[in-house]
């Protein structure tokens, strides 16, 4: 057997799966820049089968939660960063074909190309033993973060967190306004204001974007936000 044919047969062993058709796993490990067929399209067919296996696995698993908290959990499990950090247990990154670019770029460490591999993974054992196999796969890798969840509502972002309290205190809406935008033009930083009316207290944020910094001032007002707005029984009616 080839060092390539034994690498393949111990990633298989690795994610618990002695591929019928190894090509499949090495395509599903193959950059575009290494030349040849690339991970793309089992990326495209990994990425909906995630997505549904951890859908309906949330599902099963939370019955009191809404179409938003069960949206946000998926989000949390599927985004780029968990899928590298898997792709980072399973140790996929030594596994990777990558050109020479990408190699002396250290493409095998991007969290990107880790994510895309392990949607690939799933796409290609898919269609080399159908779809149960794929969907233990994935409840498998992400068997620890399944039993460690939050709660839906923890993960709503600042913004949204900051407009419900407030809504539910019978406040206005927290005003945000750019109020400074610096640096050149392919690094910007902008600095927004966020204003709660009711009692004309601010609080100001720099970020590289108006959205990430809008988001990073309500979450500094949410830390805040009693010393902001004094208690319900200490205000005047």
């Amino acid at each position: 057997m080839s060092d390539a044919a034994d690498d393949l047969a111990n990633l298989g062993r690795r994610i618990g799966h002695d591929f019928a058709d190894p090509s499949l796993l090495e395509e599903a490990l193959s950059h575009r820049s290494a030349g040849g067929r690339s991970y793309e399209r089992l990326e495209f067919l990994g990425d909906g089968l995630l997505n549904f296996a951890v859908a309906a696995e949330l599902y099963r698993r939370r019955p009191e939660d809404d179409e938003g908290s069960l949206s946000r959990l998926r989000a949390s499990l599927v985004r780029e960063s968990s899928l590298a950090a898997v792709a980072r247990e399973l140790g996929l990154g030594e596994y990777l074909r990558l050109g020479g670019g990408e190699l002396a770029s250290g493409g095998f460490e991007r969290d990107s190309i880790l994510a895309d591999a392990v949607e690939s993974i799933v796409g290609a054992l898919f269609l080399d033993a159908g779809f149960e196999p794929a969907r233990a796969l994935v409840l498998r890798v992400l068997a620890a973060r399944l039993e460690s969840l939050p709660s839906g509502e923890s993960l709503k972002d600042p913004k949204t967190r900051l407009q419900e309290i407030l809504q539910g205190r019978g406040l206005e809406r927290p005003v945000y306004e750019v109020i400074e935008t610096s640096g050149e033009a392919h690094a910007l930083r902008f600095t927004v204001r966020c204003t709660l009316p009711s009692h004309g207290r601010t609080l100001r944020a720099t970020s590289t974007s108006r959205r990430k910094a809008e988001q990073k001032v309500a979450g500094e007002v949410l830390a805040n936000l009693e010393t902001l707005l004094p208690p319900l029984s200490t205000r005047r009616g």
